[in-house]
C-alpha cells in the first residue's frame, strides 16, 4: 500500500482546531465557526452539508468550546449516524453522541424508566404487524396482506403526528390522506391495537418517542438532568422531522437555543410518513436572531446535471419552492443529460441495459451505476433486462420481484391451475393464456382497474399486473402457449435473476435512493402517470413528485440518462407522453405554460366531468372539483367503480340490459381488432354506466366517468350509434 493510498483510507487526524477548518469553502467555514446561538444551514444537494456540520462539531470540540459529551447530533438513519460518527473520529472529536432520534430517545427511556415509572421498561414489540393482525381479529375486520401494511402505516402516521384514535378520521381528512379503508374502521383498529399493547406489556417504535416526550414533560427533574447532560444539539435532514420529533427536540432544548439545524426543503419527499418542512421553513420565525448560512456550491454533479436540477425547481410551486436553493456546480463540464423515448417498456429497459454494458466496457464500475424508478413494481423489467445482458445488479430498498410474497403466491396459484389443465372451472370461460392468467390472479387480488390510492395495496396490484402483462407478451411471442409453458418461463426467469449482489448496478426506487450518489444514473419511466404518479392529485402531492424527481436528478455525478416509454408493451398504443416536469427542459419540448394552453394535463384533483372543444375538432377534458355523489341516494362516493357508475353498488340499477350486451359484443370486436384485452377498450363498469345513462349526444357521453379524452375521440361515435339502436359506421378498412 502506497503512502497516498494509506492517507486516503486512513486520513491523518488534524493536529489543531485551525487545521480542522482547512479545506472548507467560505460558507462551510462559516457554518463550522458559528458555534453559539441558533444556526440554520440551508444546504442543497451535493453541497457538503455533512462535511460542514461534522467539522463544526470537531472545531468546537478541538477549540475547547464544546465538551464532547455535551453534544447530541441526531439524524434519521443508522447509516447517516454511523457516517457522522466515523467522520468525527477522523477529525479527533471522539465522545460525541451521533444517533437517530429513536436511538437517542430509547437510550434515555431505558435509563430513566426505573426512576420515572418504576420496574422494568416494557419490551419493544418484535413484529408490529402481528399486533395489527390480532387487533383486526378482535374487531372482526378482515385485512389482506397489503391492507395490513397500509393500516400499520396509518397507525404509525397517527402516532408521529400525535393523533389519538378518536381524532383519526378528522385528522386524516384534514391532512388529505388517501386512507386504505373506512376511517372509522382504521380508528377502531388503532384503538384495539393500543389496547392489545397495554394488555401484553409491550411498546412499539413510535412509543419510544411518545413515552420519552411524556417523561420529559411530566418529570421536570428528569428533563433538567437530560438538559444538564446535553447542551448543544445538531439536527441533520431537518426538513424530514415529524411533529413528534420536533416536540422531543423542544423538550431536550428547554429554554435554550444552542441548536444547529441542517436541511433542504426541496428534498422533502416523506410527507406520507408525517414529515414536514415547516419546522425548517419557520426556523427563523421561531428564532429571529438565528445565523442562517446557505450552501449552494455543488461538489457532486457537473454543471449540466445541476442545470437540469435547477430547472426542475424553477418551475415548482408551493411554499418549499419559495425557499429553493440555486445550486452552482464546482465541477468541470460534463456530458449533457440524455433524453430518450422508447416504443415500449421492455425496449426502454433493454436500451438502459445495453448502454450500461457499454459504460462498463469503457471502465465504469458497475457499483457506480444506478437505475432509479418511481415504484418497486417497475424493477422486474429491469431485473430481467440486466440479467439477459449479463449485467450484475443489486436491489436496494425492495424485494427482488420473484421474491415478493404476492408474486410467490401467484406463482403457486398459476402452477396449481396448470396442473388441472382443462378441468378447472375457473378457466372454463378463459379461452386463451392471458385470460386464463387474469382469471387465476383475480383470486389473488388482481382487478382490471388498479385500486385507488398508494401504499401496499397498490404495490401488490402492480406486481400482479406485471404478471398479467408478462402473460400477454408471452402469448403474443409464442402462439399456442399454455399455462404450463408460462409457469416454466416464470421459473426460468426467477432462476436467471440470481445475479451477484456485490459490485452490481444498483436498482432502487427514488425514495430509497435519498442520500446516495453514483457516477451514472438512469432515471427510467419518467412519463405521465408514473412521474407524477397517477394518484398524486392535489397541488401539494404534485409538487412532492417534482421534488422526488429532483432528488433523482441530483444523485448523478456525471452521466444522467432520462427515459420514458410511449406504450407499456410491444405493439401497444403509443398514448403516453414524457413527464410534464420535463417540459421546457428537454430538447424540443415547450414550457409548462405553453403546454397548459394546448390542453396538457394539469394534475389537479377532483371528479372529471365533460369536455371542452379544442383545435381541429379534438375534445379536451374539463375538470370540476366537486365530490362525486350517488345519483340515487346522494351519498358521497369514494370507490372507483362506484364513481364510474355514479351510484352505490347497493343502490338499484336502471341499466338497459340489451344495450349492455350490444356494447359488450361491440367491445369484443374492437379488442380482437386491436389485439388488446377487452378492458382496454372500456371496462365493464364503464359499459354499465353507459347502459344506465343511455346518452343521446356527445355532451351526455362525455359526462360519464371512464370515458376519457382518447377513448371519446376514438369510440364516441360508435357508442352513440349503438345507444341510438344503430349500427356503428364501418372504418376505412371496411370492418
Amino acid at each position: 500500500m502506497t503512502a497516498a493510498t494509506h492517507s486516503t483510507l486512513f486520513p491523518q487526524v488534524p493536529d489543531s482546531a485551525d487545521a480542522v477548518l482547512e479545506g472548507l469553502d467560505p460558507e462551510q467555514r462559516e457554518v463550522a465557526t458559528a458555534l453559539h446561538g441558533p444556526v440554520c444551514v440551508l444546504a442543497g444537494a451535493g453541497t457538503g452539508k455533512t462535511r460542514a456540520i461534522t467539522h463544526r462539531i470537531a472545531y468546537g470540540v478541538r477549540a475547547g468550546i464544546l465538551q464532547p459529551s455535551s453534544v447530541l447530533a441526531v439524524t434519521f438513519t443508522n447509516r447517516a449516524a454511523g457516517e457522522m460518527r466515523g467522520r468525527l473520529r477522523q477529525l479527533g472529536a471522539t465522545g460525541v453522541q451521533a444517533r437517530t432520534f429513536h436511538s437517542a430517545a430509547l437510550r434515555q427511556l431505558q435509563y430513566f424508566w426505573p426512576k420515572a415509572v418504576g420496574g422494568s421498561m416494557p419490551r419493544l414489540a418484535d413484529r408490529k404487524i402481528q399486533l395489527v393482525v390480532d387487533a383486526a381479529a378482535a374487531c372482526r375486520i378482515r385485512l389482506d396482506r397489503g391492507e395490513l401494511r397500509d393500516v400499520t402505516a396509518e397507525i404509525e402516521w397517527s402516532k408521529v403526528t400525535q393523533t389519538v384514535p378518536g381524532d383519526y378520521a378528522l385528522a386524516a381528512a384534514k391532512a388529505g390522506r388517501d386512507v386504505p379503508r373506512n376511517p372509522a374502521e382504521i380508528a377502531q383498529l388503532y384503538a384495539a391495537y393500543e389496547d392489545l399493547k397495554r394488555e401484553r406489556g409491550v411498546i412499539d417504535f413510535e412509543d419510544v418517542l411518545l413515552l420519552t416526550v411524556a417523561v420529559l414533560q411530566d418529570r421536570h427533574d428528569i428533563a433538567d438532568q437530560v438538559r444538564a447532560q446535553y447542551q448543544h444539539f445538531v439536527v441533520d435532514e431537518y426538513q424530514d422531522v415529524s411533529p413528534l420529533q420536533q416536540r422531543l427536540l423542544e423538550l431536550w432544548l428547554g429554554d435554550r437555543d444552542d441548536l444547529c439545524v441542517v436541511g433542504d426543503a426541496s428534498q422533502t419527499i416523506y410527507s406520507f410518513t408525517g414529515a414536514t418542512p415547516d419546522h425548517l421553513l419557520d426556523f427563523r420565525i421561531r428564532h429571529p436572531g438565528a445565523t442562517v448560512v446557505k450552501l449552494v456550491r455543488d461538489y457532486r454533479s457537473t454543471p449540466q446535471v445541476v442545470h437540469l436540477a435547477n430547472g426542475l425547481l424553477a418551475q415548482a410551486g408551493g411554499r418549499a419552492a419559495d425557499h429553493r436553493l440555486e445550486l452552482v456546480s464546482q465541477r468541470a463540464p460534463g456530458p449533457e443529460p440524455v433524453y430518450t423515448g422508447h416504443t415500449d417498456e421492455p425496449a426502454e429497459a433493454e436500451g438502459a441495459a445495453r448502454r450500461i454494458r457499454e459504460l462498463m466496457a469503457a471502465g465504469v464500475p458497475a457499483a457506480e451505476i444506478a437505475v432509479l424508478f418511481r415504484t418497486n413494481a417497475q424493477s422486474e423489467t429491469y431485473e430481467q433486462a440486466l440479467a439477459d445482458a449479463g449485467v450484475p445488479y443489486q436491489l436496494r430498498g425492495a424485494e427482488r420481484f420473484f421474491d415478493r410474497p404476492e408474486v410467490r403466491k401467484a406463482g403457486v396459484a398459476l402452477r396449481a391451475a396448470s396442473r388441472f389443465g382443462g378441468n378447472d372451472a375457473l378457466l372454463d370461460d378463459a379461452p386463451d393464456l392471458p385470460s386464463q392468467v387474469r382469471a387465476v390472479l383475480s383470486g389473488e387480488g388482481w382487478t382490471s382497474e388498479p385500486p385507488a390510492g398508494s401504499g401496499a395495496v397498490r404495490e401488490r396490484w402492480e406486481s400482479l399486473a406485471a404478471l398479467v402483462n408478462l402473460a400477454q407478451d408471452f402469448a403474443a411471442a409464442r402462439s399456442g402457449a399454455t399455462l404450463a409453458d408460462l409457469v416454466a418461463e416464470l421459473d426460468e426467469r426467477a432462476g436467471a435473476q440470481h445475479a451477484p449482489t456485490v459490485q452490481g448496478v444498483t436498482l432502487a426506487s427514488l425514495h430509497s435512493a435519498k442520500g446516495l450518489e453514483w457516477d451514472v444514473v438512469f432515471l427510467v419511466g419518467v412519463a405521465e402517470g408514473m412521474m407524477p404518479i397517477t394518484y398524486a392529485k392535489t397541488d401539494e402531492q404534485i409538487e412532492e413528485e417534482r421534488r422526488l424527481l429532483y432528488v433523482g436528478v441530483t444523485r448523478a455525478r456525471e452521466h444522467l440518462h432520462v427515459s420514458w416509454a410511449l406504450s407499456r408493451s410491444p405493439g401497444g398504443r403509443p398514448n403516453r407522453r414524457p413527464s410534464r416536469f420535463l417540459d421546457g427542459l428537454r430538447p424540443g419540448s415547450t414550457g409548462a405554460a405553453a403546454r397548459a394552453a394546448t390542453g396538457g394535463s394539469s394534475g389537479s384533483g377532483g371528479v372529471e366531468r365533460g369536455f371542452t372543444s379544442g383545435p381541429a375538432g379534438v375534445v379536451r377534458r374539463r375538470t370540476q372539483r366537486t365530490p362525486a355523489r350517488c345519483r340515487v341516494c346522494g351519498r358521497t362516493l369514494t370507490d372507483a367503480g362506484e364513481m364510474k357508475l355514479m351510484r352505490c353498488e347497493d343502490c338499484p340499477s336502471d341499466m338497459d340490459e340489451g344495450l349492455y350486451e350490444r356494447l359488450r359484443e361491440w367491445r369484443a370486436e374492437q379488442a380482437l381488432r386491436s389485439g388488446q384485452p377487452a378492458f382496454c377498450v372500456f371496462t365493464d363498469k364503464t359499459l354499465m354506466a353507459i347502459a344506465e345513462a343511455v346518452p343521446d349526444d356527445e355532451g351526455e357521453l362525455a359526462r360519464i366517468p371512464g370515458v376519457g379524452v382518447r377513448k371519446f375521440n376514438r369510440f364516441g361515435a360508435d357508442v352513440l350509434a349503438i345507444c341510438a339502436g344503430q349500427e356503428p359506421e364501418a372504418d376505412e378498412a371496411g370492418n
